[in-house]
């Protein structure tokens, strides 16, 4: 079976020996069909091929939000990862560790962090409370649990 090696940076890009991978179908197609191993490593498998992604993170990478109804009283926020894929954001899923916010996607099978132009967009959608950091959708607010920096 043929290996290949890729790299995510904090970013969300994906690189191949040293060339950036661009085309949407394969970004969606890889964030799709990856897999953690039972060391914690990620893997595709494709046609008979083994493709194996070091992460300076995690391989998913919120680059984008969108939300669903007007921004200041948004119902939903949809995130936006590398290839176009998509996926509704799971509020009950946030955290924060060592002032990093961090989502489950997939499903709760991976961590997703959120990326500098993805958290500027969701800025407006956050606020202090008196017990810390929330989400607001639709006038509900989802608490952000602070987690220590180790872990996933």
């Amino acid at each position: 079976m043929r290996e290949y090696s890729y790299t995510v940076d904090r970013d969300g890009r994906v690189f191949h020996d040293g060339s950036e991978i661009v085309d949407p179908a394969t970004l969606r197609f890889f964030l799709l069909a990856m897999t953690t191993t039972p060391e914690g490593r990620h893997l595709v498998v494709c046609q008979g091929e083994r493709n194996w992604f070091e992460a300076a993170d995690t391989p998913f990478v919120v680059q984008r939000v969108a939300f669903v109804g007007p921004a200041d009283a948004a119902e939903a926020v949809e995130l936006r990862f590398a290839g176009d894929y998509r996926e509704r954001l799971d509020p009950a899923t946030l955290e924060s560790r060592a002032g990093v916010l961090y989502c489950r996607v997939r499903r709760g099978a991976f961590r997703a962090r959120f990326g500098r132009v993805a958290l500027q967009q969701l800025a407006p959608l956050l606020a202090e409370r008196g017990d810390g950091p929330a989400l607001v959708l639709a006038g509900a607010s989802h608490p952000i649990r602070r987690r220590p920096p180790s872990g996933s």
